[in-house]
């Protein structure tokens, strides 16, 4: 006789025991009502709470009490809004071919400067242009390649308005001219500086695909606004820009290759009806040609755009929808706990430390959902509300998906981190509170002129709230003068570094919450 063999249940391991728990935890949030309505709520919130701004805002442009519709801004080879109004002096190229320059003089004047505002002085904004151009027509936004002269960075060459590479530092004058060549061959635009005219650096080198065969090549001067941010007294801080005006001189201009000769072609691209009234009165002519020398005055910048509504404003109502996010995350796990559950949970699981896991994946896939249906109708919505509001910088078809895929992986990680919250501190209300406290709380206060930039900027870079970087679609451009703050709606970090902080937050909680619920006092 044999002794009878004692029963021992078989709990279920490996990927079938993880897959059957990801089912029951799903299967535990869509049967609660609340949860779903929570995240439901959370992507209408997403949608009508990012309209409003769309609905309310107008702007308005116009001489006197007429009013009209503010343009907006030309279009980059990129997708992206771009500024491109400068004096331009050319011919045409067909073929290949180059043009050769030596500058001897760049000044300027700006209009009104800080401390007294009365006068008008001498001088020259740190990214006023002068130098030589290949561009695709006359057509503001139309592709282009330079090499070029600037107030206060040296010779630059930059094309297409978004890339930019330095060359040698240092200004000119009449005792030490600079010499820029630009060389085409085909749709490749190599620039070139030199000292005297026959040792040459290459300074770069650009593609422009597409470009065809009869381009314009020229000089061009440009001048940005000169800007001046001022602290608030409270928090944030104000801008002022004024009306700024350079003036180069050129000679030895040789151009190669098959030109329409004759007289140098002189007009303002990008020319606005709208003008300062220092401007009108006493602006001198954009071209005086004396023998072999060419004065250049112009006004303007040819630069990705950084004035005007962003995209991202239609998604304002992201911010209040995650609350509802987080709340509902908390709750997934902390609810097990006040009612007793999560005992039966963890009998359940063969590895505690799954579960955790297993509830950060469901709740983290709703919210991407969640998020994802949200913004793909708030955002084009919103942009096309906004745009009959006032002009909006526009952005690339792959920005504009990644602010809305963005957006949904926020809502995830976002939701990720709430969870392994509630699993650390056991309680709804704290989690949530610590939660909002970490994310919600301090991007408010970085962006509502509350703080100092500085201190705003260090809030967004430190804290989970780095993660709305992701949502950015203008960035920061190095060779662009703008002022880069929270309160205006740039981030600190570039999208994907702000995310990572945010999911390295999320990671390290997640993976404290997973090593509580492997101890047996859970």
């Amino acid at each position: 006789m044999t002794a009878a063999t004692p029963y021992r249940s078989v709990r279920p391991r490996g990927r079938d025991g993880f897959l059957r728990l990801l089912r029951a935890e799903w299967t535990k949030f869509r049967t609660v009502r609340g949860w779903v309505a929570g995240m439901t709520a959370a992507a209408l919130v997403t949608v009508l709470v990012g309209l409003l701004p769309a609905v309310g805002g107008h702007s308005s442009c116009g001489m006197g009490e007429v009013e009209t519709a503010c343009p907006a801004d030309p279009v980059g080879p990129g997708g992206q809004a771009v500024k491109d109004r400068f004096s331009f002096v050319h011919r045409t190229l067909t073929g290949d071919g180059g043009i050769t320059v030596r500058v001897t003089s760049m000044s300027g004047v700006i209009t009104y400067p800080p401390p007294n505002h009365d006068t008008i002085v001498p001088g020259l904004v740190p990214w006023a242009k002068a130098g030589i151009i290949v561009k695709d027509g006359t057509r503001p936004g139309s592709a282009y390649a330079a090499v070029m002269l600037t107030g206060a960075h040296g010779v630059r060459m930059q094309h297409d308005f978004t890339e930019d590479v330095p060359g040698r530092p240092g200004g000119v004058s009449a005792a030490s001219p600079r010499w820029l060549r630009l060389d085409r061959s085909g749709d490749t635009i190599t620039g070139y500086e030199s000292a005297d005219g026959t040792r040459w650096t290459e300074v770069g080198t650009a593609r422009l695909a597409g470009l065809p065969d009869t381009v314009r090549i020229g000089l061009f001067v440009t001048s940005p606004g000169d800007l001046t941010v001022t602290p608030g007294e409270i928090g944030g801080s104000g801008e002022q820009v004024r009306f700024t005006q350079a003036t180069a001189v050129f000679d030895n201009v040789g151009v190669r290759g098959t030109t329409g000769g004759g007289a140098w072609s002189s007009e303002e691209v990008g020319a606005e009806d709208g003008m300062t009234d220092w401007e009108r009165h006493h602006r001198p002519a954009g071209l005086v040609e004396s023998g072999g020398t060419l004065t250049v005055t112009g006004s303007g910048d040819i630069a990705p755009s950084t004035e005007g509504q962003v995209v991202e404003r239609a998604l304002t109502g992201a911010t209040v929808a995650l609350i509802a996010v987080i709340a509902v995350a908390a709750m997934f796990v902390t609810a097990e706990y006040r009612r007793g559950l999560i005992h039966t949970t963890l009998t359940a699981s063969p590895r505690r430390g799954r579960v955790p896991v297993a509830k950060a994946l469901v709740i983290g896939a709703v919210a991407f959902a969640t998020g994802l249906a949200a913004a793909a109708v708030a955002l084009p919505i919103g942009t096309r509300l906004l745009a009959e509001g006032g002009p909006v910088l526009r952005v690339s078809s792959l920005t504009e998906l990644r602010v809305i895929v963005g957006t949904a992986a926020l809502f995830a990680v976002v939701a990720v981190l709430a969870l392994a919250l509630g699993a650390l501190l056991r309680r709804g209300v704290a989690a949530i509170a610590a939660a909002v406290a970490l994310i919600v709380v301090p991007y408010v206060l970085a962006t509502v002129s509350v703080l100092p930039d500085e201190a705003a900027r260090w809030l967004l870079r430190l804290t989970p709230a780095a993660g709305f970087a992701i949502q950015q679609s203008v960035p920061e451009y190095a060779h662009v003068l703008g002022h880069y703050a929270p309160s205006t709606g740039y981030l600190p970090l570039p999208p994907w570094a702000g995310f990572a902080v945010l999911c390295g937050y999320a990671g390290v909680a997640l993976a404290l919450a997973a090593v509580r619920f492997g101890r047996r006092d859970v």
